[in-house]
């Protein structure tokens, strides 16, 4: 019985527990991580400029290590070697345009770059997104398993049959070839309008290789989320690996697909007809590399370097969509990014999307909301009661809670319910946040008035304004049973802090969080009324049974 005695604290420490969590997630995502992505990220522009100024045509980076004097059969004694050359522009030998990007290949047959043409993926100087930087490793740069010939590919420069290629209205085919002392690698590409292609790549003598996916896109304007790498192995399971989080290699048999990853792009090699091996192993700095490896001498598999865009992967292949990850909640964000792509299929617009969406889920945990309501409003009549118990039982606190639990039950209140609703709801929010954080269908997506980029904070900070407001509003308006200081002060200040953090929200998140509120005060309202109905009915029955 004693720790029924508890049941209301431990409903009160929940909700501050739940709201801490929250607090504690967005600040440790906006105040910790995006400094330290972004400081990563000026260090990498550091090292990319100074490389500038001494650039050879083709020289190792810092970086490089001396290739290794024995031969091997896996990349793992390799994955340092001659990787990363800064470009110089005599070092592009063949520039390939399709009806969304453009692609550059390096002396190396490497894809030295990329760039993309759709409207909505400008940087803030109004120049077209390039998703890499120079001194990182490149896709589809090969490893030779043999340290002489893996020495030797990287000094001898490769010949394209074709400088431009245009594939802005069909297919077109590609062919780069690499004449070695004792083989010949042979890349033949067919890249298509949307911007993807087709690989097949071979050697002869039987030299085995590993051709890699290359360094994740490096758009540093967009350092949210998390980074890294996924492999999507046979029986469709997803193997991810963060930067820096990178301990050890691993090797993967049966791999559908090989994804390096951030925010918004992706660069992802895929055969889902006939698997293929996959390695990861870490780099100085612990981030993840993929390499895949050769059969037989040769290797085929299909490409695209580019946004994550649902609609755009899933026309590939609906597999690919897996390369949009979500973390912890992606088993709920994916149906949920379905539900608000349905939803502006025909509005046409994702802000209004997103609005219709949050009236349309708020609607349907509306039962759950209107549980914890009630008992947040009878937890509150009662309040008076439950004091004087504490008092008139201060030192039998068996008996208190005995009355305690008695009170309760007559008057039909749940102790814990006013706070179950809301934990089941969270999931909900932290899948919602993952889809508006990531979705890159928001970037460059208008809404109304100042508001021209859903994926960037309010320019003008009037949404988390007026969430802080709406969101102080909602808390003048709930029942609040709380009886210790401390949590109520903890409370009163809940506007300011979530009002600083969504300064720096994407516009589309802190719209929803605000829509959100909007509803929760007008469903807040309704009860309150309904309360003020029943004390209103009572207070006559009670009149009326007196005379």
């Amino acid at each position: 019985m004693n720790n029924l005695n508890n049941n209301q604290g431990m409903q009160k420490r929940m909700l501050i527990m739940t709201l801490i969590v929250f607090v504690f997630f967005v600040a440790y995502e906006f105040l910790v991580l995006k400094p330290q992505k972004e400081a990563q990220a000026a260090k990498i522009a550091q090292e990319k400029a100074e490389q500038a100024k001494s650039a050879p045509q083709v020289t190792q980076d810092s970086n490089s290590t001396a290739t290794p004097a024995s031969n091997v059969s896996t990349p793992s004694n390799i994955v340092d070697a001659l990787s990363t050359k800064v470009i110089a522009a005599n070092d592009i030998i063949s520039t390939i345009t399709t009806g969304k990007n453009i692609i550059q290949i390096d002396k190396l047959g490497r894809i030295a770059q990329v760039t993309l043409l759709e409207k909505q993926y400008i940087t803030e100087e109004g120049a077209h997104i390039k998703l890499f930087e120079a001194n990182q490793l490149r896709p589809l740069e090969v490893r030779f398993a043999d340290a002489t010939t893996n020495n030797q590919a990287f000094s001898v420069p490769v010949t394209a049959n074709y400088s431009t290629v245009d594939a802005t209205k069909d297919s077109q085919t590609l062919v780069l070839t690499q004449v070695l002392n004792d083989t010949v690698l042979t890349k033949t590409f067919t890249f298509y309008v949307d911007g993807h292609y087709d690989l097949d790549v071979k050697t002869t003598n039987n030299k085995q290789f590993f051709i890699t996916s290359g360094f994740r896109p490096n758009v540093l304007a967009d350092m949210y989320a998390d980074h890294g790498v996924i492999v999507k192995q046979l029986d469709g399971t997803l193997d991810v690996t963060l930067d820096e989080k990178s301990e050890k290699s691993q090797t993967y048999t049966g791999a559908k697909f090989l994804s390096a990853f951030d925010r918004y792009y992706t660069t992802v090699v895929y055969n889902f007809d006939k698997t293929f091996q996959v390695s990861i192993m870490p780099d100085k700095e612990s981030n993840p590399q993929g390499f895949v490896h050769s059969v037989n001498a040769a290797v085929s598999f299909s490409g695209y370097i580019g946004p994550k865009e649902h609609k755009t992967l899933s026309a590939l292949n609906p597999e690919l969509t897996d390369v949009i990850e979500y973390g912890w909640f992606t088993f709920i964000a994916n149906p949920m990014f379905l539900f608000l792509q349905f939803i502006q299929s025909y509005v046409g617009n994702w802000g209004w999307t997103i609005v219709i969406a949050t009236i349309l889920i708020k609607f349907a945990l509306y039962p759950l909301s209107y549980k914890g309501m009630v008992s947040m409003q009878k937890l509150k009549d009662l309040a008076p009661k439950i004091k004087e118990l504490q008092v008139k039982y201060k030192d039998d606190k068996q008996k208190q809670s005995m009355h305690m639990m008695e009170l309760y039950k007559k008057h039909g209140a749940n102790p814990m319910g006013g706070c179950l609703p809301l934990v089941l709801q969270i999931p909900v929010f932290f899948a919602i946040y993952r889809v508006l954080l990531n979705a890159i269908e928001l970037k460059g997506a208008e809404w109304i008035f100042w508001i021209h980029d859903l994926a960037e904070m309010d320019p003008f900070f009037v949404l988390p304004i007026l969430m802080g407001a709406s969101m102080f509003l909602q808390q003048k308006i709930t029942p609040n049973t709380m009886q210790d200081e401390t949590q109520k002060k903890i409370f009163q200040f809940l506007p300011v802090i979530f009002t600083f953090f969504f300064l720096w929200f994407p516009a589309g998140l802190t719209l929803y969080w605000f829509i959100n509120n909007l509803f929760t005060i007008s469903q807040q309202f309704y009860i309150n009324k309904l309360f003020e109905k029943r004390r209103l009915v009572q207070v006559e029955e009670k009149k009326t049974s007196k005379k």
